[in-house]
Order: C-alpha cells, then structure tokens, then sequence
C-alpha cells in the first residue's frame, strides 16, 4: 500500500527525549508543533500617500498620456503667452526709447535747421533794408536833380540868388565872375548897375551850364557850379558818389 506524502508527514511526529527528572514520567515538550506551510504572499496594491504621511483622496488616480499631453500644451501654451507678453513689453519699451531718442535727434536738427534759417532770414532782411535803403536814397537824389534842373529851366533868375551867395565867401575887393551866356545876360540886366559898382567883372563862359558861376577874386576862387554844390550836398549826407551829369543810359529814367 502506498502512503501519499501528505498522509506522510501527518502520521511523523517529531521524537522527544524522556524527562527523566520528573518523578511524574517523560514530559511532554512544550514547543509548538511546526506551522503548516504559509500559502504564497500576495503582493498588495500600492497604496498612494501624499507627502509628510498624509493619505491622498481614495478618488485620486495617475494622470492619463493623453492628459499628461494635454497639460504639457497647457504649460507650453501658457509659456508661449508669458514670454509674448514679457516680449512684447521689453521691445516696446525698447521702441518707445528708440523713438524718443530718433525723435529728439530729428526735433534738435531740425531746430537747428530752422535756427540757421531763422539767421540766414534775419541777414537777408537786413540786406534786403540796407538795398531799400540805398535805392531810396538813389531816387530821393535823382528826383532831387530833376528838380533843380527843373527849376532853373522854369526859373532862370535863380541864377542870380547863386551870384549873391558867391560873393558873400569873397572878401572885400574886385572879383571876376564867370556865367553862361544866358545866365549873364539876365545878371546884368538886374544886378548889373550893382555889381558894377562894387568893382566887379561880368565874363560870358561858354563852358558852363545854366546855373553855374565860378568867381575869381584877390586872392581867392569860389566854385559855385551845380556839379560842386551838388557834390556837396551829397557829401553832408554821405552819398558822394551820386553825379550831377549821369551817364547817358542813365539821364533819361528814374532808379526802378
């Protein structure tokens, strides 16, 4: 007859030297049979803690791939924006300070534009009133020489006004006066008897023009021709180079 190995080990009992010290007979051993084989160890299910030893949700479970991929575009999308905005901030301050400098720079040359126009205007208006001035000036003296000869053709007998003024610069004494043939001819007609007898001299001088008289006295000379008191007068205001006789091209109109 077999014996199975289960029947075995039931029917061995571990062998157990006799007490011979107890007067009562062996003693039986107080060491607990073997424990039957323990059955193979389950692994348990992990279980989630959360950190310093709490105990996470019993609903918390691990994110899925496809939510992993979702939170990273999230993240991702989140970043984009930040550094966008960071981005976009950083370069329009930086373009605001650009602007302002090339805006400045812009606004400085063209103040200094304006400043060299501003001073290239005030010197061309002060040319501008310097050449007014002296075209004023140069029509005031041609009008004036219009009018005295003007006037000695309407008003011959001036003529004797210039020989009394002559002869007042004289001193005392016989003088030679010198007068175009017309002019003499009034000057002895008025002032004839007078002259005479202060001892003066009347002399025709086809030379000269109507209104002009030179006197030679004892001594002394008096030029009372229109071209001298012309440019003496001229002198007194500081235009001397203004012509009793201008050029031909010149004699028949006005300074435009």
């Amino acid at each position: 007859m077999s014996i199975s190995r289960h029947q075995a080990v039931g029917a061995y009992r571990r062998w157990e030297p006799a007490d011979f010290d107890d007067e009562a007979g062996p003693r039986k051993s107080t060491r607990p049979p073997p424990a039957p084989p323990a059955p193979p160890a389950v692994e348990p299910a992990p279980v989630a803690a959360a950190a310093d030893g709490l105990s996470l949700p019993a609903d918390f479970h691990l994110p899925t791939a496809d939510e992993l991929e979702r939170l990273h575009e999230e993240i991702r999308a989140t970043g984009l924006e930040e550094g966008r905005r960071e981005g976009y901030a950083e370069g329009l301050e930086a373009g605001r300070a650009q602007g302002y400098a090339e805006g400045k720079a812009r606004a400085e040359d063209e103040a200094a534009r304006l400043a060299a126009l501003a001073d290239g205007l005030e010197q061309a208006l002060s040319q501008l009133d310097g050449e007014i001035a002296e075209e004023l000036m140069a029509l005031a003296i041609e009008m004036a020489r219009r009018i005295v000869r003007q006037t000695l053709a309407e008003h011959p007998e001036s003529i004797l006004d210039t020989v009394r003024s002559a002869l007042l610069q004289l001193p005392q004494g016989h003088a030679h006066i010198q007068l175009h043939p017309d002019d003499l001819a009034l000057v002895r007609e008025h002032l004839g008897d007078q002259l005479a007898h202060a001892g003066h001299r009347l002399q025709e001088d086809a030379r000269l023009q109507r209104g002009d008289c030179r006197i030679d006295g004892v001594g002394a000379q008096v030029d009372a021709t229109l071209e001298t008191r012309w440019r003496r007068v001229l002198e007194s205001i500081g235009h001397d180079r203004a012509k009793w006789n201008p050029p031909p091209d010149e004699a028949g109109a006005l300074p435009s």
